[in-house]
């Protein structure tokens, strides 16, 4: 992330806090249940004549058993499918027609549906997702294209991708017993397998009021929203649910470590340990990881940019991820491509050299301040977005917690210290916790030899979802 001038990253703290409520977005948030179980989330942003309209399912890949894997995304796909109502491809052209966009996105933790529009389509958007939401039709023909549909995607997003399925393979390694190291797209054994009466038990079983959370952000009133909400989805039935626990993982998996040669042009280090989110952790300790992967990793002065890249040059890119936000059990992350003529072993070693010194080295503060004020910045810009708004709502409340971390969140990062930061780099970053995987290039199909491939294309995405392995598949 690009540097910021210090005023104005302290400006957008201070904006954020409330310390300069004239300044501050005139933004509210109100919530309601309808008596069938659906939790409505209404967030008010009167900056600009559109709305986004959300609905959240608490079904995903950690869901889904042994087998049966890629349920939850075929079923996405399946919802575009068609209904009595809604025949198959009017839905899209629907929401075309009056000017918005809409798609959907799987996880191992949730399916979420979105509309975007000017705000006056309120009830087009409720109307449609309610009718949906019980009563997709389910045909063979319908069932066996979108499996088709979904098998090629997986073969070009990962089966062709080498980085991509390391990245697969990272997961199931580093998850030795958690399901989140089930591909949200699916095994190809299972995808092969899957029948029209696996998606319709699937359908019948998790898509329900009473297992939904619908998010209206955007130019709206509450009261108005209410109104609509109940219009059109207060008959739908609420369904028995089956009983789920969070995914969560050994306290010390083992030192695990797996060298994979796939057709890639550069090499690759994943390397990974367990660690608890905001639901596993104990108090303060999500936030102090969360900090902690932004002193080593986020800004041009971060350490593992400033020692890896720039001083040692033993790194041509480096990223870290960690997600706070998992249902369950999560993993603190790192990916990395060696610089040319430097190996993984190489590479390895130097970037666990860094987790060590963070254990003993004194953190400054302003290393803190520095993470905090790139993090504020970060979520003050996603608020100018109704839909990014309505997205982080949407995941909160999926993986269990509230809307209301949106402004608790901040406030905890700012209380962590260095000696926080220090004692969960101490507890976690340790080997009995570790997984590695090691991406060797083997012969490409070009000829081009993988030495000579080697420093071409070193970029790693500086996203800390993609890097920390947070698996997501859209339509």
């Amino acid at each position: 992330m690009p540097r910021r001038p210090f005023s104005r990253s302290l400006l957008l703290v201070l904006t954020l806090l409330g310390a300069l409520p004239g300044l501050a977005p005139a933004v509210a948030t109100t919530e309601f249940t309808l008596a069938n179980g659906l939790k409505v989330v209404v967030r008010e942003d009167h900056r600009a004549p559109v709305l986004a309209v959300q609905v959240w399912y608490r079904i995903g890949s950690a869901y889904e058993p042994d087998g049966r894997t890629g349920m939850s995304h075929v079923l996405e796909h399946m919802m575009f499918q068609g209904t009595a109502k809604v025949p198959k491809g009017e839905f899209s052209r629907l929401v075309s027609l009056y000017g918005g966009e809409d798609n959907a996105f799987t996880t191992d933790d949730f399916t979420a549906y979105y509309q975007v529009y000017t705000a006056e389509k309120l009830p087009l958007a409720l109307e449609l997702e309610a009718d949906r939401m019980r009563g997709l039709v389910l045909t063979p023909e319908a069932v066996a294209q979108e499996i088709r549909v979904v098998m090629e995607e997986r073969r070009l997003r990962t089966d062709d991708n080498p980085q991509a399925l390391a990245a697969e393979r990272f997961q199931a390694l580093a998850h030795l017993t958690s399901p989140s190291r089930v591909p949200t797209i699916g095994w190809m054994r299972d995808l092969e397998n899957l029948t029209l009466e696996d998606l319709r038990r699937w359908y019948d079983t998790w898509y329900a009021p009473n297992n939904a959370t619908l998010v209206v952000a955007g130019d709206v009133d509450p009261v108005v929203v209410k109104a609509q909400v109940e219009r059109y989805f207060n008959a739908l039935p609420s369904r028995p649910l089956p009983v789920v626990s969070r995914p969560r993982e050994l306290p010390e998996p083992g030192d695990r470590f797996l060298r994979l040669t796939l057709p890639a042009k550069v090499p690759a280090l994943y390397l990974g340990y367990n660690v608890p989110s905001l639901n596993t952790a104990p108090p303060g300790e999500a936030e102090a990881l969360r900090m902690l992967g932004g002193v080593l990793d986020e800004g041009v002065s971060a350490r593992l940019e400033t020692r890896l890249v720039r001083e040692q040059q033993v790194a041509a890119a480096v990223a870290s991820g960690y997600d706070a936000f998992a249902r369950g059990d999560t993993l603190f992350s790192l990916r990395a491509v060696p610089a040319p003529g430097r190996t993984l072993e190489e590479l390895q070693v130097a970037v666990e050299a860094e987790m060590e010194k963070i254990k003993t080295e004194a953190i400054d503060p302003d290393e803190l301040n520095r993470v905090y004020a790139g993090l504020v910045s970060s979520d003050v810009f996603e608020r100018d977005s109704v839909m990014e708004q309505a997205t982080t709502i949407g995941t909160l409340e999926s993986v269990g917690q509230s809307w209301r971390q949106i402004d608790e969140w901040p406030l905890a990062l700012r209380k962590v210290t260095p000696a926080q930061v220090r004692q969960v780099a101490v507890k976690y970053l340790v080997p009995s916790r570790r997984a590695v995987l090691h991406l060797v290039p083997g012969q490409l199909d070009t000829g081009e030899a993988p030495a000579a491939a080697a420093g071409k294309g070193a970029a790693v995405a500086k996203d800390k979802g993609a890097a920390a392995g947070k698996k997501g598949a859209s339509q």
